[in-house]
């Protein structure tokens, strides 16, 4: 009697190059939608360059489309359960190639970082629905322990910030899964669409707004120190008390707030990484029934 073959277990299907593309195209959409945002405070839009004298409009896109493979690259790393080692190559070889892009100029490392980890926590629903609040649960229950536990930057300006004031920043946002996004960007994407529909621009600097009331952005503290973040924080805590995009001449008050910022050199780069991850959530989550 022949022996009988040793069971194996079952292959595991290589990821899906097409689905990798889509959400590496939902990343690079909610990019663009998010520097094609205006007003928003202190920072580089289509309108203007904010706060920044070394970068513009056009940096922000020749950084977009260097980076946008990666973005693909993460998607099927996250279906293919690769640890946080993994994706740190490629963030890393990202990073490389914004800089290239941009002679230098750091455009989108935030966005790498944390956009770069849902496309992971997407890449890894292959065949199964992504419903509401998934890719931040995904990314807290697979890549926690190591974003806590990862190298720190010592000399960049972020993680200098956090030791500085005592702030937990983009690795305690993402570590934590992404609990501004889920509890103050999503509502008042939502909300800014209520208020001003068919005005996808209003809902977007609805969204901007309120996370920069709330956000520990540690871009902010690094520019502006205690007294800048706090002023940043008051004026977007103003504007969304006073109705948001809601409130008439809405545009103009959040002109004036961006007119502030940029005679104060603030820039809130964590809000504007943010809204990105926003945006992008909002297109790959499933709606509510």
């Amino acid at each position: 009697m022949p022996t009988p073959a040793p069971s194996r277990a079952p292959r595991r299907p290589e990821p899906d190059a097409d689905r990798a593309g889509r959400i590496a195209a939902a990343a690079v959409l909610a990019l663009r939608l998010e520097r094609d945002t205006y007003p928003k405070p202190g920072l580089v839009s289509h309108v203007d360059s904010g706060s920044h004298a070394d970068m513009d409009a056009a940096t922000f896109e020749a950084s977009t489309v260097a980076i946008a493979p990666y973005f693909a690259d993460l998607a099927a790393a996250g279906a293919r359960d690769a640890p946080m080692s993994a994706l740190r190559r490629i963030g890393i070889a990202a990073e490389a190639a914004m800089r290239d892009a941009t002679g230098g100029v750091n455009t989108h490392r935030g966005a790498i970082f944390g956009l770069g980890l849902l496309c992971a926590a997407a890449g890894s629903f292959a065949g199964q629905p992504v419903g509401p609040g998934a890719l931040g649960a995904r990314v807290r229950l697979r890549y926690a322990a190591e974003i806590r536990d990862g190298p720190v930057l010592l000399h960049a300006a972020g993680a200098r910030a956090r030791r500085r004031h005592g702030v937990g920043g983009a690795p305690l946002e993402a570590a934590s899964g992404f609990p501004n996004l889920y509890a103050v960007g999503l509502p008042a994407l939502h909300r800014g669409r209520r208020l001003r529909p068919g005005d996808p621009e209003a809902a977007r600097v609805e969204t901007c707004l309120a996370l920069i009331a709330t956000l520990e952005d540690t871009n902010l503290l690094h520019r502006g120190g205690a007294a800048g973040y706090g002023f940043a924080r008051a004026a977007a805590a103003g504007f969304i008390a006073s109705g948001g995009v809601g409130q008439d001449g809405w545009r103009a008050a959040a002109r004036a707030i961006h007119h502030a910022f940029v005679a104060r050199r603030l820039s809130p780069g964590g809000a504007a990484d943010l809204l990105a991850m926003t945006l992008f959530v909002d297109a790959v989550e499933a709606p509510r029934a």
